[in-house]
């Protein structure tokens, strides 16, 4: 796996260092075109049906009983007492790392599991998460009576791409516009990873750094949670439920995916403290390193 995703991830990591202004603007260009592109030339490549559905229904379970556990144990709520931290402790940067790592590490026919469990993840975080991440009840009802909620939704990059490809899926050219699509949705994966590889040194606290055990501070439970306990739950749901291997192997490299950039961008325009989310965020990032290939070695993949 290092050897496909880190030299994207370096590129990036200079690109980024060089001139970050390009970060903003690459991203804008992927989160506006590329990644819905590209996620709707792998839909039409692997195929719509009912397997991405069940790949986003076994998000929405996992990520659900996360939440319901935290949610209900005094523990986990005294180790995370914020928004920020419950949000990174179940929502991965999917569509960005999670989907290259599954197309670098899986056969192909695993991409449609791998996009159905980005796509479930991106309509609750993108939906629902910028509403219970609200600084007050006020601005909440505010949010929620507004077009916010349905907005956030249609514009993600996973909901095009899953619309794009129902349009074309009805029209007379699917097979030639899958095969147009094909070589541009494998390179827009390897630019997301240039992209995440990019916002790495804009991650860094403006302040002198740290020594990692300094860093690490106040979100180490969020970080063993994101990395550990969410991919050891789906793994565990999928042995219950006796999912298929192919299944069960994507699902989990996409729960052991980073926090969420999206988590950053949220907690941005809720008045959080955006230190926090910026070290979970590069934290997960760099240490997925050592957890990603480790769950792949227990899956042996």
């Amino acid at each position: 796996m290092l050897t496909q995703l880190a030299p994207c991830l370096c590129l990036g990591y200079i690109l980024g260092k060089y001139n970050d202004a390009w970060s903003s603007l690459v991203t804008r260009l992927l989160v506006k075109y590329g990644i819905p592109t590209s996620l709707m030339g792998l839909l039409l490549r692997t195929g719509l049906g009912l397997n991405l559905i069940k790949a986003a229904a076994m998000a929405l379970l996992a990520i659900g009983l996360l939440i319901a556990v935290i949610s209900k144990t005094p523990q986990l709520q005294n180790m995370l007492p914020s928004t920020t931290l419950k949000l990174g402790s179940s929502f991965g940067n999917t569509g960005y790392f999670g989907i290259p790592v599954a197309f670098a590490l899986l056969p192909l026919d695993a991409l449609t599991f791998s996009i159905g469990y980005d796509l479930g993840t991106t309509l609750v975080i993108w939906g629902l998460a910028p509403i219970f991440s609200a600084a007050n009840l006020k601005q909440t009802k505010a949010r929620f009576r507004s077009k916010h909620f349905v907005n956030e939704i249609i514009s993600s990059p996973a909901v095009k791409g899953l619309l794009g490809a129902l349009i074309v899926s009805t029209t007379p050219w699917v097979e030639e516009i899958a095969l147009i699509l094909w070589i541009p949705s494998k390179i827009v994966i390897y630019l997301a990873l240039i992209v995440v590889g990019m916002k790495l040194p804009t991650l860094k606290e403006p302040t002198t750094p740290y020594p990692l055990t300094k860093q690490l501070q106040g979100i180490k439970e969020s970080l063993l949670i994101k990395l550990i306990g969410l991919p050891a739950l789906m793994l565990t749901i999928c042995l219950l439920l006796n999912v298929p291997d192919l299944m069960r192997n994507a699902l989990v490299l996409q729960a052991a995916a980073p926090t969420a950039i999206s988590v950053l961008l949220i907690e941005q325009t809720s008045y959080s403290d955006r230190n926090e989310a910026t070290k979970l965020v590069a934290l997960t990032t760099l240490i997925s390193f050592i957890t990603i290939p480790s769950w792949a070695t227990i899956l042996r993949v």
